[in-house]
């Protein structure tokens, strides 16, 4: 029989710790730390490459730490394996005793890659384009969070200066991250700067203003604006401080809005460059945007034993609590699993609400539940789970029939 070594990493910032085992627990070698640098990298692939028999190399996904040590070990040909950093968590101990350091860590996943060594999945270079498209996708979230908090800073001014100018037109976000109403209100930032203008002279400056920006003026838009701010009244005075608070607070905004936009377009040019990019957007309530989303904390479907790995791995999955001759009818999903992608999903669930695909299964589905009185937690939840399993069956049919082997 091949005799085999299994390598487990426990990688930190700067620094990562090697314990290499073999099956019934003989270790090769005592843990010891490797510093994240082209020499002892260089020394560790070749300490692997000396040793016997078939060699693994187990680690944890854990941030961005693990990527140099992964690339570089995989490049030097290495067969190297990242695995969920949970699916080590719950790996058991099998000992009373809480042990948490780096080196009792690095042996628990050697010993996982031993018990587990049939079903590793090897790192690959399509993983690359994978952890990019999460990277940025964590980093878009990130913008979102601020750009909401902004958002609502900005509204609060206005509500002092010109309120309700953030309800005067529903246009979306352009492409360039510029909306509507916010240039808006960084030219008539207070409700006397259209007061003052006069009816006639206010209609010419609108409609001078949208030309200058780029935006459709409708007929009638003028009078309209115009008159809802004649009932206006302002709790800030038109002055320099005013305008300086309101300016300052657009210019923020947008910042983040352009930034966002940017994110947006550059993960939907890395997403387009994995095989499935295609069979997911063109999935009702999926596009551009939230296909990629989708795609970066899904990762690749191969790495789901089925259908039920991965709705656990979202986390909707219904929970149980059943012990004897009890059974509770109705449990919280678990949500244990990915909080991004249950976030993705809840908006494609939305998306469809809105759209109203008649001939959508999950469209079909959470109707059928909300006509039965399902509060909308519970039918959304449904919708995504349902979502997922038609996700997972489509992508794997995909890569079935292609035949293709990352």
């Amino acid at each position: 029989m091949e005799q085999v070594n299994s390598v487990g990493i426990d990688v930190s910032k700067g620094k990562s710790t090697v314990a290499i085992i073999q099956p019934l627990g003989v270790t090769v070698k005592k843990p010891y730390d490797v510093r994240h640098n082209r020499k002892e990298l260089q020394s560790l692939i070749s300490n692997l490459h000396d040793l016997p028999g078939k060699t693994k190399v187990i680690m944890e996904y854990t941030g961005r730490y693990y990527e140099p040590v992964a690339r570089s070990l995989a490049g030097a040909g290495l067969y190297v394996s990242v695995v969920n950093p949970k699916l080590i968590k719950d790996y058991g101990n099998n000992s009373l005793r809480k042990v948490k350091t780096d080196r009792a860590d690095a042996v628990k996943i050697a010993r996982y890659g031993i018990d587990n060594w049939t079903e590793l999945r090897e790192y690959n270079a399509m993983d690359h384009l994978r952890n990019q498209l999460q990277t940025l996708n964590r980093q878009f979230d990130f913008y979102l969070k601020q750009k909401t908090a902004l958002k609502n800073n900005l509204i609060s001014i206005l509500d002092q200066t010109f309120p309700g100018v953030n309800t005067l037109f529903q246009s979306p976000v352009r492409e360039d991250g510029h909306q509507k109403w916010v240039d808006f209100a960084a030219s008539f930032w207070h409700v006397d700067c259209v007061l003052q203008c006069g009816k006639k002279g206010f209609a010419k400056r609108y409609a001078n203003w949208c030309s200058r920006h780029g935006y459709n003026c409708r007929k009638g838009d003028a009078d309209s604006i115009y008159e809802y701010s004649r009932e206006l009244v302002a709790t800030l005075p038109k002055n320099a401080d005013s305008k300086t608070m309101v300016t300052t607070a657009i210019t923020a905004l947008t910042t983040i809005s352009v930034i966002m936009e940017k994110t947006r377009s550059e993960m939907n040019t890395v997403a387009s460059k994995l095989p499935e990019y295609e069979t997911v957007i063109n999935m009702f309530g999926v596009g551009p945007s939230l296909g990629p989303q989708l795609m970066a904390e899904i990762g690749d479907v191969r790495r789901f034993e089925n259908r039920n790995s991965i709705i656990a791995f979202a986390g909707v999955d219904p929970g149980q609590n059943q012990s004897g001759t009890y059974e509770q009818k109705s449990v919280h999903t678990s949500k244990r699993g990915n909080s991004q992608l249950r976030c993705t999903l809840f908006k494609v669930m939305e998306v469809l609400i809105k759209t109203k695909p008649i001939d959508d299964p999950v469209y079909r589905f959470m109707m059928k539940k909300k006509l039965e009185g399902k509060p909308f937690h519970v039918y959304m939840t449904a919708g995504s789970n349902k979502f997922l399993r038609i996700y997972y069956g489509k992508v794997k049919e995909f890569y079935a029939a292609t035949n293709i082997n990352e």
